[in-house]
Order: C-alpha cells, then structure tokens, then sequence
C-alpha cells in the first residue's frame, strides 16, 4: 500500500496532506468493522472515534485517472457514471503484524493499442499505485467474473479492448475483514478523501 501519510495517535488532523482536515468528517462516507465484520456506513465518524486509533492514508488509483485521459485514454466507469469495479483477488499480502489477506484490485477496460501508454503514464505514479499488476489475465489472479466485481459497479468491456487491473485501495478492507481486529474505520469504496494536492504534483 503506497502510504502517504501517518496521524499522531489519537490525531483528526493530517500535517502533509492538508492542514484543514478532519479525517472523522471529511471522507464522503466511512465503514465501520467489528471484529472483522462490517457494521454499517456512515457520513461521519465523529462519534465513534477513539483516544487510540492512529489514520494511514493511502495513494488511490483515481489520481492517476486524469492523466490517462489527457494521454486520449477513455476511462469507462467515468463514461458510464458508475464507480470503478473492484476484484478480490488470489495474491496474497505481505504480512504486517497480526494484518494479513490477499490483494484487492481495480479494472479499467484499455484498447489494445493504448496498453502500453497506460502502463508508462500510471508507472510514473507509484504513490497511487503505479503501473498493473496484472493485464488481460483475470483467472491468473482468481477472477473468474468481470460483470460482478466484489466492489463497485461492472462496466462495459468493448470487444477491441482488454482488461487492466491495479492494486487498490479497497485493500486494507480486505485485511480487516481476513485478520478481524476488534475494531476499525475505513473509507466506502468509491468514497476517498479530496485534497487539494494536484494529481500531477504526484507524477515522479
């Protein structure tokens, strides 16, 4: 996971990212687990918030969206209004502690003869997840399925074009939900936190 940055513990507010920001309230919607098990969705999570609970933010591949577009790349779940689809997949995680589980991805449908510009522009971004990992193989990664991903909304995959997956950031959920602490927020898949930090200023 390309971490960008680490609250103090107990800590609403972020020192890199943006100076006015509340990570109880400013993310459009938040999950609640429980013991590995989601609870409910919220719009804010004010009143759940603990002394102990220490925030990662993470790069999401969204970021990297407007620049495949200037490259003339279509980006289908934009297109279609729909949220990118997002796959469980069979690749295991590195272990960290007691977290474990396997990597969640996301799909964009890319023509064939945009392959190779789509993997140079988004490599340049490995703080929002890089380059694929995985193209035009789904099984390879345990996807059998691509009209019912496990998050999100399926798109449109046209007969010229193949389908690209990168890592997500839907990820730590699936940690949460394989290693069951007792207790944890995260983001709604679809649902990042907006900074005002340009998506260029991320291009290395």
């Amino acid at each position: 996971m390309p971490i960008l940055e680490v609250t103090e513990v107990g800590s609403r507010e972020l020192q890199t990212l943006g100076n006015d920001i509340d990570v109880a309230t400013d993310f459009p919607k938040y999950r609640i687990y429980r013991n590995g098990k989601m609870v409910d969705e919220y719009l804010s999570v004010v009143d759940f918030w603990r002394e102990d609970l220490v925030s990662f933010l993470i790069g999401c591949s969204f970021s990297f969206e407007d620049l495949l577009v200037d490259a003339g790349i279509e980006i289908r779940h934009i297109t279609e209004k729909a949220n990118v689809p997002m796959f469980n997949t069979n690749i295991p995680l590195k272990q960290a502690g007691k977290f474990s589980g396997n990597m969640v991805v996301s799909m964009r449908p890319i023509k064939s003869s945009q392959i190779a510009t789509a993997v140079n522009v988004t490599n340049r971004l490995p703080g929002v997840h890089g380059a694929p990992i995985q193209i035009g193989n789904p099984a390879e990664i345990g996807i059998y399925d691509l009209a019912h991903p496990d998050y999100g909304d399926a798109v449109t995959i046209n007969e010229n074009e193949i389908p690209v997956f990168w890592a997500c950031g839907v990820t730590p959920q699936a940690a949460v939900m394989a290693s069951k602490p007792k207790f944890a927020i995260t983001h709604s898949p679809g649902h990042m936190l907006i900074t005002n930090i340009s998506n260029k200023d991320l291009s290395v």
